[in-house]
């Protein structure tokens, strides 16, 4: 059972945003770091970087699959498609994290690893939108 943060639009507002934030500050420093020319500290800016993105929103997104996801459906069966589409923008979020982790792991770090982590917090900023809209807003 999901907790009542997860089930109020308010307050998983708060939580998205709050995540996104972080990820948008960091993300600007890694990019600046990169400009500089600064390799060294850029790195160990993009690994935290990257460890944000597991432990806060692919952490919060695995505890929605297995939560709130399968409440919501068990209330609305007509939810069905708009949840997978949810569940389908994780997979993706899934993957570019993946990806970075990878070539972090060869201490492969360029314009191509800021693009990504812009492109995840695109794509979690579109999923936060939809997801709300489909919460109780009490």
């Amino acid at each position: 059972m999901s907790g009542p943060s997860l089930r109020r639009a308010d307050s998983h507002s708060s939580i998205h945003e709050a995540a996104l934030n972080e990820a948008r500050d960091l993300t600007d420093l890694l990019a600046q770091l990169l400009g500089k020319k600064m390799h060294a500290e850029a790195l160990k800016t993009a690994l935290i970087l990257l460890e944000h993105w597991e432990t806060r929103t692919l952490a919060h997104a695995q505890a929605e699959e297995e939560g709130l996801y399968p409440e919501l459906l068990a209330e609305n069966e007509n939810m069905k498609d708009k949840l997978t589409a949810l569940a389908r923008d994780h997979d993706l979020m899934r993957k570019l994290a993946q990806a970075v982790k990878k070539d972090l792991q060869q201490e492969k770090l360029g314009r191509q690893t800021v693009r990504q982590f812009y492109a995840l917090i695109c794509i979690d900023e579109i999923h936060n939108h939809e997801e709300e809209s489909v919460l109780p807003h009490h």
